[in-house]
């Protein structure tokens, strides 16, 4: 605190008291106050001087809340006005003192006079004259201060001044009100508007005690949304400060300290009323967290009625110049650059309700998290079905509606991301699954905050955060703001009303409802639908939002390349520019809502057909950009000839898969010299069944009369002792007689047993297979065993030839065959052995004609190729018969060489 460096006169006079100077903090009554130094690196000293030879009323005091049978104080009359007096002409200004005495228990009373030396007001003189204080009882006029003070007091006296005028001053006595029975009522009767008020204490920077004018309430007010650093109250009684917190409490202290102000209540918590201080040089709010002396607090910064931006904009001030209680502070995106923290991206896919995919300018993609919100959630553990698979986009209530608002507000939209900070990853604990690293940013399109309007319908919620916690949304508050209004009005995830329940069937490879969808997908014609998911360039999955399904969708007439695949065991590479193929396909219609044409269904119960985004055909497309090559079933399209073009324009380009495309020959099958001749020996056969795979069972010739016989003498036996109907029990694996449609027996063998109806032979000497009951059946004599005579029927197969995969065509070769050779003789060479049975060329007895060649020529199945050299000429021979078939257009070959497709979904493969 500054002295003055005079000191006393001559030496044998008495001594003079040293003058010292001080800036005025507070009037503790009209009578006391107390002074202060200059602030240098801290709250500077204080002291409590007391003017000499006077006496002021004393202030009003309320009740300890120690002792309950103490009563509050009222004031003394004039004791506020004197109060006042000073508070009005001292408060914040610089006065000089001199201590004239010091009590034992160390109260110093002196004289104070208003500026920088003693030739200033004397202030015990101006409070004696305005008749708001007295002389002291007993005290005699022996030096100039007292006659003066006397005279005054005679001159306030003639004046009726003050405590001197008629009246006893009751009037003068303030009807204190400690406490407000209802305060949220006492706040919303002001109507935020302002109220005049005056600081009687500071309890730390961001809560004093204010008394409210002119009814006199002393409240305790708290600064809405922030809060400084406060003084934590020990077992002991004492008080720890925080770091800052002195700093903090001098800071409005010397700015608000009695001052006169106004305060605009704001709200309420339990008896402490919520409010911004209004002086004339500033607001104090705003004022604390730009110098670093305050934090913003998400819990009252709703109510501040000036804007919490302002609020935002005054704490990030104090951030980046890392300010007090900033000084360590580091920004959640400082390790970023500027074009990272803030770019324009291209949205491509919406993944969550709080996460998209953003394709950036570089061509790069990036998922973006919005920041501080979270997406709906399954509450409670019960609410699921534990033997159902989680769908989150269709189970969880409202997942749905929030995805559907960004998909159709966001989807192939640029938007503005500004980077709020980075959560880093995180390991997985017993509740918590774990997490990547998240980009999390405010992502805006058209001025419009895509999280602030997720959360305002409801279909998002906050996240409360710990309050030294920085990584948060830099729009938080009007976040907040937003979920306030959502509860209010009971939007979405807060409705009081049943949640919506999205039943979406799944028909994705389940053939039997795929079959029974399909006619009717079929008569719908051009079918609305969104893209849920993009498998490869060709193969998307579809949510039909009418039949309220998801289906898997082929797009037919193109040929894609094929992507890799995960095989057990190992990783089947994909095709060149399969990856570009999906790309394309992705960026063009993932999520995007398309028109679809379903034509068929493959096997899988996959769906066949044509997609169509904003009018242009997804097939035409990929075959443009030669991304895909015409696939020949699309011959009898109506998109035949755009796809043609398309394609035709893709190949003089020579790009992608057209790369190194040259017109091609015309093909020509070049016979091999064979070094070793085939082994050829036929003998004669007659054919007794044919089956569905185009197998075929022989009995040899050499060998019929012994058959004949054998058969002859075992019906002779049958008919002398007759089987009883229900007395054989047959096993699998027995041999027995068997009852045929014929109403004769013949061998058998059985290969099922279902039940005594249901028993499965199969003809041991014929090949024909049959269902009986038991009562057809009856146990095969030894003498009729096939140790007497072996199993007549033998099972070949056709060698150097394919059977078609598609049942059509399979039946077509089958039906020629029965045609052709069943129950006639031919003669049978043995080509090569295999795992099933020997495969086998044929020939008709009479014309010598291969029987297999000739289903190559009628186009009804494929040539086989093998590398033996003893079989190159016949199978360079069986391959100009398939190239003839195919220059026909015969049968298989009847909408062109399908070979060149090898996607399963068309039903083909080579």
């Amino acid at each position: 605190m500054a002295s003055s460096a005079q000191s006393g006169g001559s030496s044998g006079g008495p001594a003079v008291p040293t003058v010292q100077r001080g800036i005025v903090k507070m009037v503790l009554s009209g009578c006391a106050i107390i002074v202060r130094g200059q602030p240098r690196g801290g709250p500077p000293p204080e002291r409590q001087i007391n003017l000499s030879n006077i006496r002021a009323g004393n202030l009003a005091r309320r009740a300890a809340a120690t002792q309950p049978d103490a009563k509050d104080t009222p004031d003394e009359p004039w004791a506020f006005p004197a109060r006042e007096f000073l508070r009005k002409k001292l408060i914040g200004k610089e006065v000089c003192f001199t201590i004239e005495n010091k009590t034992p228990q160390g109260r110093e009373y002196g004289m104070i006079y208003l500026g920088k030396d003693t030739n200033g007001e004397n202030i015990a003189e101006s409070l004696v004259a305005e008749g708001l204080a007295t002389r002291r009882e007993g005290m005699r006029a022996n030096n100039p201060e007292q006659n003066r003070l006397s005279e005054c007091e005679e001159q306030a006296k003639a004046a009726k001044k003050g405590m001197w005028s008629e009246g006893n001053g009751s009037h003068t006595i303030r009807d204190l009100k400690y406490t407000i029975e209802n305060p949220r009522h006492f706040v919303d009767s002001h109507h935020q508007k302002p109220v005049n008020a005056i600081i009687e204490h500071v309890r730390d920077g961001s809560v004093v005690r204010a008394l409210l004018l002119p009814d006199y309430y002393l409240v305790t007010v708290m600064l809405s949304g922030i809060k400084c650093p406060t003084f934590r109250r020990e077992a002991d009684g004492s008080e720890t400060p925080e770091p800052f917190a002195a700093e903090a409490k001098f800071f409005t202290e010397s700015r608000l300290l009695q001052r006169d102000v106004q305060i605009i209540l704001e709200s309420c918590h339990n008896q402490n009323i919520l409010g911004t201080i209004l002086h004339p040089n500033g607001n104090i709010t705003e004022l604390l967290l730009k110098e670093g002396f305050a934090r913003c607090v998400d819990w009252s910064i709703a109510v501040y009625t000036r804007g919490a931006e302002k609020l935002r904009a005054a704490e990030r001030f104090a951030k980046e110049r890392r300010l007090r209680i900033w000084r360590d502070y580091v920004a959640p995106t400082a390790n970023l650059d500027q074009k990272d923290k803030q770019f324009v991206a291209k949205v491509m896919q919406v993944l969550n309700a709080d996460a998209i995919v953003v394709k950036l300018n570089s061509g790069d993609y990036k998922t973006i998290h919005l920041s501080s919100i979270r997406p709906p959630r399954l509450e409670g553990e019960n609410t699921q079905d534990k033997n159902k698979k989680l769908r989150p986009l269709y189970d969880i209530p409202y997942m749905f509606e929030a995805r559907e608002f960004l998909r159709k507000k966001l989807i192939g939209k640029k938007v503005n991301v500004t980077v709020d900070y980075i959560r880093p990853a995180s390991p997985a604990t017993e509740t918590v699954p774990a997490f990547s690293e998240r980009t999390c940013a405010t992502v805006t399109i058209g001025g419009i905050n895509i999280a602030e309007a997720l959360v305002s319908k409801g279909l998002a919620t906050v996240i409360r955060y710990r309050q030294d916690d920085d990584q948060r949304s830099s729009h938080y508050d009007e976040l907040l703001a937003a979920e306030a209004r959502a509860i209010k009005n009971g939007k979405g995830l807060h409705s009081k009303k049943e949640v919506p329940i999205h039943r979406v069937a799944d028909i994705s490879g389940d053939t039997q409802k795929a079959k029974q969808f399909l006619p009717f997908l079929q008569r719908a014609g051009r079918s609305e639908a969104v893209v849920e998911y993009v498998f490869s360039g060709s193969r998307l999955k579809l949510y039909l939002p009418k039949e309220t399904c998801l289906i898997t969708f082929l797009l037919a007439g193109i040929e894609c390349p094929r992507g890799a695949r995960n095989l057990p065991g190992l990783v089947q590479e994909g095709e060149p520019f399969s990856e570009e193929a999906t790309l394309f396909t992705k960026e063009l219609v993932l999520q995007r809502e398309v028109e679809v044409e379903v034509e068929s269904m493959d096997k899988a119960g996959n769906f066949i057909g044509w997609l169509h985004i904003d009018g242009a055909n997804l097939s035409v497309l990929l075959v443009e950009h030669a991304l895909s090559k015409v696939h020949f079933t699309a011959e009898r399209s109506s998109y035949y000839k755009s796809l043609l073009s398309a394609e035709e324009a893709a190949k003089q380009k020579k790009e992608k898969v057209w790369a190194h495309y040259e017109e091609q020959p015309v093909e020509e099958v070049m016979p091999v010299l064979e070094e070793k001749e085939r082994s050829a020996s036929y003998k004669p056969v007659f054919v007794t069944e044919i089956t569905d795979d185009l197998h075929f069972y022989v009995q040899d010739v050499e060998t019929g009369t012994q058959l004949e016989k054998l058969m002859e003498n075992m019906r002779n036996d049958i008919a002398s002792h007759p089987p009883v109907e229900g007395s054989y029990a047959p096993r699998r694996g027995e041999f027995c007689i068997a009852k045929f449609v014929d109403g004769e027996w013949y061998r058998a063998r059985v290969e099922k047993v279902e039940s005594p109806a249901k028993i499965h032979v199969f003809y041991i000497d014929y090949g024909n297979r049959e269902v009986l009951p038991s009562t057809r059946l009856g146990t095969l004599s030894p003498a009729f065993s096939t140790r007497v005579l072996p199993a007549q029927a033998t099972e070949y197969a056709f060698a150097f030839i394919q059977v078609p995969q598609d049942d059509d065509a399979r039946t077509d070769a089958v039906d020629s065959v029965v045609r052709d050779i069943q129950n006639t003789q031919c003669l049978l060479n043995v080509e090569h052995l295999s795992a099933g049975c020997p495969h086998v060329t044929l020939q008709f007895a009479d014309s010598k004609g291969d029987v297999g060649l000739g289903l190559v020529k009628e186009g009804l199945v494929m040539v086989e190729v093998r590398k033996e050299k003893q079989f190159q000429k016949v199978i360079t021979e069986y391959l100009n018969a398939q190239e003839s078939a195919k220059s026909a257009r015969l049968n298989l070959w009847r909408y062109g060489d399908f070979r060149a497709d090898d996607a399963d979904e068309f039903g083909y493969s080579r």
